[in-house]
């Protein structure tokens, strides 16, 4: 589900916006840059090469979640890995901005997390499925929605396979759900921008030059960001 959860340093911008609920929200800083995707679909490609380009601009905040660390993966690193009681518990206490539930884990983006990306005065960004999205775009973060679009199911069954992480069955279960979320991802009106990751460098450079000119645009309103 999810290779890296990120929010921003202060979740909005300073200027009046409407965010895609319709609300009008003012608050400062600049606001949270969402990447939505099936597992599978370049997301974590998209954003090293953004950190790369721009290694003082972004920050990532890490997730929590209830599944096994798969080879190479870190505590603390990639993902929080917290037992199911531990995380249930948590949430029931307020503690998470989002959380989700795939495969029979849970995934999320916690309060902490946030504030910790704040402190550091990064812009940040949350790379999240579907429900994720649907759960900030409740909150007061106004964020930047994009969805990153796959070439087909087919490609994303065979990068999944090549993986070698998944079973038939959680196999199956990506699969579905992937198609669930390009339904929702290619609706108009759900995102700011949809990326049609066919050619990862085609890619990237549209992905990489409307955050860039997003990120301009609210510095033209009085939003410290910083592009280097």
């Amino acid at each position: 589900m999810i290779s890296f959860l990120f929010i921003v340093n202060r979740a909005l911008s300073s200027s009046t916006a409407v965010n895609l609920t319709g609300k009008k929200m003012t608050a400062p800083g600049p606001r949270p840059l969402v990447l939505c995707g099936p597992s599978g679909s370049g997301k974590s490609t998209l954003l090293k090469r953004l950190f790369a380009e721009f290694p003082n601009t972004f920050g990532f905040s890490i997730s929590h979640t209830t599944r096994k660390p798969r080879e190479g993966e870190q505590h603390g690193v990639h993902y929080y890995f917290v037992e199911r009681p531990e995380m249930e518990a948590a949430i029931a206490g307020d503690e998470f901005i989002e959380t989700a539930e795939f495969t029979g884990n849970l995934y999320g983006t916690s309060k902490a997390a946030v504030r910790e990306i704040q402190a550091q005065g990064h812009v940040c960004i949350l790379d999240i499925e579907q429900k994720g999205v649907e759960q900030i775009r409740r909150t007061d973060l106004n964020p930047i929605l994009i969805f990153n679009n796959p070439p087909s199911i087919k490609e994303l069954e065979r990068r999944l396979r090549l993986r070698g992480s998944e079973t038939e069955e959680s196999l199956s279960k990506r699969l579905n759900a992937a198609q669930v979320e390009l339904d929702y991802g290619l609706t108009p009106g759900n995102f700011h921008k949809i990326i049609n990751n066919v050619d990862i460098d085609v890619a990237y450079e549209e992905f990489r030059n409307f955050v860039v000119q997003e990120l301009k645009e609210q510095e033209s309103q009085g939003v410290s960001i910083n592009l280097k």
